[in-house]
């Protein structure tokens, strides 16, 4: 079937054909998103078909009433409250969600971009830290709107994204503690290829050098942004007599691991050792006890990546990045070194 393209005036059909090595029904299944072609035709062809300008009708085949929400994992509390902020968006704009879990934190799986070829969503909202050149070449040519949502990293530049200061976020977490009178901070991050996790990380490290306060290795931890990782690390950092004082943990999932590692070390919280976590999901303020976090606004930032979907002068247009506020929410997993928790207090800028 032809019926989907515009055919520009100077090249028909049959001559992307010629040009790709192919015949014209190669041609019209990749027009038609069909699975049943080679990556490396399907990429030729695609290739030829935008150097000729080919466009799809997209009135020829309805697209489904549906935003699509993809993540690499689904089973965590922060991804909860993303979901949450898409189903918002999209409810005000009577369109329902699907969920697909698919890939790696940096991208998609391979398979991924059939899948939603034959869905055909409104639009597509991403957490990953980037997309192939191949996904994103292939979604704009059905004109499927995108946006990375990028609380893992940092996308390339022609890919809409909505993401958060992280940096400022770490600075905020660390100037807490350093104001409290803690000289020996420790921090446990993420990985060290998540960009999110090098910048809470340098804005530790500014918080330190601002208080004049030496930045020690054996202080600084990578790890995953869940529970175990928070109690492996701290078990470790709270074992030797040199321990730190205080704890910056990258996630609200790490800092309830140090305060387990806490409590089996024996050491209390805040008075032996304060804490702060990062993200302000809906169990930190009850842990016990409630945790001082950066609150980063995931649901929000999962609210404008969806609106951006179905902003008709541009929906998901290249380049475009919103970046959100973060800020310090302090409740009583922080104190002196060797005191107790101020009564909990308002969010701190």
């Amino acid at each position: 079937m032809h019926g989907e393209v515009e055919v520009g005036a100077r090249v028909t059909l049959a001559q992307v054909a010629k040009e790709a090595g192919v015949s014209p029904p190669t041609v019209s299944k990749v027009l038609n998103g069909r699975s049943d072609v080679s990556r490396t035709t399907r990429a030729r062809v695609e290739r030829l078909l935008d150097v000729h300008g080919y466009r799809r009708r997209t009135a020829a085949r309805p697209r489904s009433p549906l935003v699509e929400l993809v993540f690499h994992e689904l089973d965590s509390v922060w991804a909860m409250e993303l979901v949450r902020g898409v189903e918002n968006a999209a409810r005000a704009h009577r369109t329902e969600v699907v969920l697909t879990r698919s890939g790696t934190r940096h991208a998609p799986a391979q398979d991924w971009i059939e899948g939603v070829l034959r869905r055909r969503p409104l639009g597509v909202v991403l957490v990953f830290s980037s997309l192939p050149a191949e996904v994103k070449q292939r979604l704009r040519s059905w004109n499927i709107p995108f946006v990375i949502v990028d609380p893992a990293g940092d996308p390339d530049p022609d890919v809409p994204s909505v993401g958060s200061a992280n940096w400022a976020g770490g600075l905020a977490a660390t100037r807490h503690l350093t104001g409290h009178g803690h000289r020996r901070v420790a921090i446990i991050t993420g990985f060290e290829d998540m960009l999110c996790s090098l910048a809470r990380l340098d804005g530790y490290r500014s918080a330190m050098t601002m208080a004049g306060l030496p930045v020690d290795p054996a202080l600084v931890r990578h790890g995953h942004y869940d529970v175990r990782s928070g109690f492996e690390h701290g078990m470790d950092l709270l074992a030797g007599r040199g321990r730190p004082t205080a704890v910056f943990a990258g996630s609200d999932l790490q800092a309830l691991g140090v305060l387990e590692a806490a409590r089996v070390r024996g050491l209390r919280v805040p008075q032996d050792l304060s804490v702060v976590g990062y993200d302000d999901v809906p169990l930190a303020q009850w842990s016990s006890p409630p945790l001082t976090t950066v609150h980063q606004p995931l649901r929000h930032m999962a609210e404008e990546a969806t609106r951006m979907l179905f902003r008709p002068d541009d929906p998901g247009r290249p380049g475009r990045r919103i970046e959100l506020a973060t800020h310090l929410v302090v409740r009583q997993s922080t104190a002196p070194p060797g005191g107790s928790a101020a009564a909990p207090g308002d969010a701190v800028a």
